[in-house]
């Protein structure tokens, strides 16, 4: 059974977790209804290894976010099987402590998905019974993200997030493992010099503008698919950034990434042993309605992958132009 979330005082610091200078975390458990892989669930919202906004440090998980009540460092940890122990300091340690079961997944329903038209599929979802798709409900945090991968290389993407969030954003509060920082807030970015192409740091400046009323817009929708309109009628924002926000935000479970590089061709490879593109992608996935996501979850999961045919692209730099 799930406990509710209650954000309180600790006078136990939880083992592993050390008290940050000038005052106690607040401190919670979550315990999941249903099995839960912490680590493949939440390390999804990752971008790169060097993310400086999350780091996993042995068995903990920190997070930094800007939450709508201020910046929260957010740590979470494994007890015992069935039980994630949560601690979070600064200003918004309530609200990320509040939105840690969304992010470990609880909103997450497998209803209506049979695995069964693929034995790959079937295998994998038995396999990893725990894998949720969480969601972190900060939209605009989610669609900068996406916006930063817009046609570059995921290394060129995760390092213009690294230098963005590390020159513009708030030093994250209590004992970090590393330093780590939070996302600026929406009107502190600053985007070229970070090494983005133009075409994104225009489409993420015109985003910033309008982020108040998105995030209104988007709290208000009915569904994915009204969601979806909402931001493609965004000059910049097309099908794929749309759906990477919405799979890191809301956690959709039947957002598909149409138009990535790889995308398609790990599907193809992965449920036929040969690549397809983005067409052939969405007739494989028809079998899955409304959990197309969770496939491709459990696709990566599987370990799966189309052999690499070619060197990585050298990302051009753009910064000093």
């Amino acid at each position: 059974m799930s406990m509710p979330v209650r954000a309180t005082t600790s006078r136990t610091p939880v083992r592993g977790l050390r008290v940050a200078h000038g005052g106690r975390p607040l401190e919670t458990e979550y315990r999941p209804r249903h099995p839960f892989d912490l680590r493949r669930t939440v390390l999804f919202q990752r971008h790169g290894a060097n993310d400086p906004t999350m780091v996993l440090a042995g068995t903990v998980i920190w997070r930094a976010s800007r939450t709508p009540i201020g910046i929260a460092t957010l740590a979470l940890r494994e007890t015992s099987p069935g039980t994630i122990r949560a601690a979070a300091w600064g200003p918004g340690a309530s609200w990320a402590l509040a939105q840690v079961p969304g992010l470990c997944g609880e909103h997450d329903t497998t209803d209506g998905f049979d695995p069964s038209p693929h034995p790959l599929v079937a295998d994998v979802h038995h396999r990893h019974p725990g894998l949720r798709l969480g969601r972190t409900d900060l939209v605009f945090e989610a669609l900068a993200s996406a916006i930063f991968e817009q046609k570059v290389t995921g290394m060129q993407a995760f390092a213009a997030w690294r230098r963005i969030v590390t020159w513009y954003g708030e030093r994250a509060p209590g004992p970090t493992p590393v330093p780590m920082f939070a996302p600026p807030s929406i009107d502190g970015w600053a985007w070229h010099r970070a090494g983005l192409e133009p075409p994104q740091s225009q489409t993420v400046v015109r985003a910033a503008r309008r982020g108040d009323a998105l995030e209104r817009a988007i709290a208000d929708a009915a569904d994915g698919e009204a969601v979806d309109r909402i931001l493609i009628s965004q000059p910049g924002i097309g099908p794929w950034t749309s759906a990477e926000t919405r799979i890191r935000a809301l956690g959709d479970s039947d957002a598909v990434s149409v138009g990535d590089y790889h995308l398609a061709h790990h599907v193809g490879y992965a449920l036929t042993g040969s690549r397809t593109d983005d067409d052939g992608m969405l007739q494989l996935l028809s079998a899955w309605p409304g959990h197309r996501q969770r496939v491709i979850r459990l696709l990566a999961a599987g370990g799966v992958r189309e052999p690499r045919r070619a060197p990585r692209l050298h990302p051009e730099d753009h910064r000093d132009r």
